[in-house]
């Protein structure tokens, strides 16, 4: 705790303020003040985030401003309101953290670059979000902290404190707001702890490219060469599996960003999945939960405080998030150099994709807006027909300018710093869902394996008549047959019809972003 330090600045007038605490200080202070938290045999402490066990995209909101109305994708993703809501929720903010005889500070940074990062300061009212900070932003030395100075972006999560459902543009007692002109992010009626780390990331995607920089939800690796890989991919894609690698550094698995330098990682930790974690699928983030990390939602047994990682009953979301140096091959500091390979991973379950494809820089950007993968569409039985899922940039829900201005970014580093991009489908082969099987993970790590030691550069490639995508005839430990998709259906017209299928969705998703793409890019698209 500092005497000295205050949060007057902002209207804060609490006396009590426990500042970048150790974790071994705020677990003390998780046991005395969260009602629910808890101690994992594994010395992880347990805590649960209340009602909201998720983020709620629908509930964010961008303060409509003068100096970034004009840059800012407005739609069902960045949804406007005016100052004054603005301001009416941010004092509603403040009266609640005033009423509070103890509040919670972290300062850290976003982005290992000294040279682009951001200085942010969290002001929270429970020591599991505290904690949760302290391990997703990039610590500061005491040196560092003592000549903090002011933040860049303030953060005030009074998420226990529900937001007026009557005030002008809200929709329910949660309301998530950004101001860029004043920054600062503040958080009503939801006490879940992602919301604080992807309000930073939200920020660092409306700044860094303003800045030329080109911010990415994805995961980096390094190899021993120094040669740097880039995965971009949704959830169920294989992102953290493929990047997890015991061959490569990891530099980050998330949250990154392109300078003229390389890439750098924007957060100091991991935010993991934790539903059926186990040591033998996932060893490093298995081991990565010790103390110092904190588990959210999880269910445990009453007497041994042993997880059960399989046990949904509070949520399937439950998560672990640890410093990156829990993982034993991170490369701190997180940063690297210019990359070498772009992957962008999809789990097409119509299994009409190739197990791997090149693509021209067209092409990478037409499938980077895209962000395409496939989904069962139910559990009944009988029902197998997969539902396509698109997220433009693998991350819409974080982006705040157009898709293109990302995908150009991207297109003109790859192209200036000679990167190529690669099209993996960890999905079906053999037929769609219900009818074909999965992709071997063998066949799919061989193929990573053939991107990084430059194998696949070698070989000769066949364009797909609908995607117009260059695949391979050949890739070492993978059977050639199984490499183009329609020689591993049985019945071949119904390949043509399932690829025609795939092709029309992929063409009206795209509808969308046409106004704000070159006819290159278009073109890039399937025939349909």
């Amino acid at each position: 705790m500092s005497d000295s330090f205050t949060l007057k600045q902002y209207g804060i007038d609490v006396t009590t303020i426990v500042r970048n605490a150790r974790p071994p200080v705020l677990y003390q202070e998780a046991l005395a003040y969260e009602p629910e938290a808890a101690i994992a045999d594994s010395g992880a402490i347990m805590v649960r985030s209340g009602e909201k066990t998720g983020r709620s995209p629908t509930e964010k909101r961008i303060v409509e401003e003068p100096a970034s109305k004009d840059n800012i994708w407005w739609g069902k993703i960045n949804i406007p309101i005016d100052t004054h809501t603005f301001e009416i929720n941010r004092e509603r903010a403040i009266d609640y953290l005033n009423t509070l005889g103890r509040l919670y500070v972290v300062d850290g940074y976003g982005g290992w670059d000294p040279k682009a990062r951001i200085k942010v300061r969290i002001v929270c009212t429970r020591p599991y979000h505290a904690l949760f900070m302290w391990n997703m932003l990039i610590r500061p030395t005491d040196e560092q902290l003592a000549e903090f100075g002011d933040p860049d972006y303030v953060v005030f999560n009074a998420g226990q404190f529900p937001a007026n459902r009557y005030t002008t543009g809200m929709t329910s007692k949660t309301s998530v707001n950004l101001s860029f002109e004043k920054q600062e992010f503040v958080i009503l009626g939801t006490e879940y702890a992602g919301e604080m780390k992807k309000g930073i990331f939200t920020v660092m995607n409306y700044i860094m490219p303003e800045r030329g920089i080109l911010s990415m939800h994805c995961s980096a690796n390094e190899g021993e060469d120094g040669d740097v890989s880039l995965f971009f991919g949704l959830s169920g894609t294989g992102k953290t599996t493929l990047s997890a690698d015991q061959r490569r550094q990891l530099i980050g698995d998330d949250e990154h960003c392109w300078t003229d330098d390389g890439v750098f990682n924007i957060e100091g930790g991991c935010y993991a999945k934790a539903i059926d974690l186990s040591a033998e699928k996932e060893p490093e983030i298995f081991g990565a939960i010790r103390f110092g990390t904190v588990l959210e939602n999880v269910v445990y047994n009453e007497e041994t405080h042993e997880v059960d990682y399989h046990d949904t009953s509070i949520t399937q979301n439950t998560r672990a998030s640890y410093p990156i140096e829990f993982i034993p091959n991170a490369k701190i500091p997180c940063v690297g150099g210019h990359p070498k390979n772009i992957i962008l991973l999809t789990a097409d379950a119509f299994g009409v994709l190739p197990p791997v494809s090149k693509l021209s820089p067209e092409q990478a950007m037409y499938h980077f807006i895209s962000g395409y993968t496939a989904k069962v569409a139910g559990t009944e039985v009988g029902v197998t027909d997969p539902e396509a899922t698109f997220s433009a940039c693998f991350g819409a829900a974080f982006i705040v300018w157009h898709p293109s201005k990302y995908a150009e970014m991207l297109a003109e580093k790859m192209e200036q710093h000679g990167a190529k991009a690669w099209l993996v489908n960890t999905g079906w082969t053999g037929g769609p869902h219900g009818v074909g099987h999965r992709m071997s993970l063998k066949h799919t790590r061989s193929i990573i394996d053939a991107i990084h030691d430059g194998t696949l550069n070698d070989v000769e490639f066949v364009a797909d008549p609908i995607f117009g995508i260059g695949v391979p005839t050949s890739c070492p430990n993978v059977p050639s047959e199984v490499l183009v998709p329609k020689n591993t259906w049985a019945d071949k017209a119904a390949y043509d019809k399932q690829a025609l299928k795939l092709a029309t969705l992929f063409n009206q998703n795209f509808e969308k972003y046409k106004a704000g793409s070159s006819q290159a890019i278009i073109d890039a698209g399937p025939k349909a």
